[in-house]
């Protein structure tokens, strides 16, 4: 089958409605729309939807949350208690109740993420129910009618990403500290060469949702035994430390949030993606698959 070019952009003030805090055009921090904080209470669980981009599809969908209370010393994130989820589709219909799966792998201590396979065939505001320690926690989620950014059959965009030899005006090319060392090739000059490539956008310094440090952190660990299979590359997101302007790369990959990776098979066509926040266990589930010689690599 022939792939698919990159889908139609959509834009992205169409997630203002979804409870992403919106900076530079780009969703960073990722929250349940109209939930209240304010009264504290350490039993009662709130969810943080961390699904920035779901679409209307046929096929199942990554969808990830995770889960927090609100404490004397503000808002934390709850510990690892067993999750089941179901969702409404908006002529309200419920799918069936399911297991979650918990991936802290990498994470801090508390910061883990829910995940389950969910499929959502129709645009629209979807409601949701969590079920986790005895209590149910209702919530929504934005479905759009196409797709942001490269999905799965897509040929990923060749834009050249900033390296240490050409910066592409972006400064700094890396706000973890240390720098981590993935940057210096260029998506450009990787893509379809030869090698799979998996590409992670994320801005240790600057996410609000604070979940791109670890996830770099776990992304250098992870990749590291598998680097001379394939090409791994970090790519910021902002062009300065206090700036608002996206990295080039990160427009021309129309990207609606981060962090998240993707894995790009030799021909240069997107196999895999994960957003929002993950651990190292889905990271190395994807980077396996696309090292399987059936996926193109």
């Amino acid at each position: 089958m022939t792939p698919a070019p990159l889908s139609q952009p959509h834009s992205r003030r169409a997630f203002l409605g979804t409870g992403l805090t919106i900076v530079g055009g780009l969703a960073t921090a990722l929250a349940l729309p109209g939930t209240a904080f304010a009264a504290q209470d350490e039993t009662k669980y709130f969810p943080l939807v961390l699904s920035p981009w779901l679409y209307a599809n046929a096929d199942p969908q990554r969808t990830v949350i995770a889960l927090s209370h609100s404490t004397s010393k503000g808002i934390q994130y709850a510990s690892g208690p067993s999750v089941k989820i179901r969702f409404r589709s908006p002529d309200g219909t419920w799918s069936p109740l399911v297991q979650t799966t918990y991936d802290r792998v990498g994470l801090p201590k508390g910061r883990g993420v829910y995940v389950t396979d969910a499929t959502f065939a129709t645009p629209g505001v979807w409601k949701a129910e969590a079920r986790a320690g005895g209590q149910k926690i209702p919530f929504s989620l934005q479905v759009n009618g196409t797709p942001a950014g490269p999905v799965a059959g897509d040929m990923a965009p060749t834009a050249a990403s900033p390296t240490t030899t050409d910066t592409l005006g972006v400064n700094p090319i890396c706000t973890r500290d240390p720098q981590c060392p993935l940057h210096t090739e260029s998506l450009s000059a990787v893509i379809g060469q030869g090698k799979p490539v998996v590409v992670l956008f994320a801005t240790p310094a600057r996410c609000q949702s604070q979940y791109c440090a670890p996830v770099l952190d776990e992304f250098l660990q992870v990749s590291e035994p598998y680097r001379d299979r394939a090409h791994f590359v970090h790519v910021e997101i902002y062009k300065s430390a206090t700036g608002t302007t996206l990295v080039p790369t990160v427009d021309a990959w129309q990207l609606p949030g981060e962090p998240t990776m993707f894995g790009i098979d030799t021909a240069g066509v997107v196999r895999s993606r994960l957003e929002g926040a993950f651990g190292g266990t889905e990271m190395q589930q994807e980077i396996d698959a696309l090292l399987k010689p059936s996926s193109g690599g």
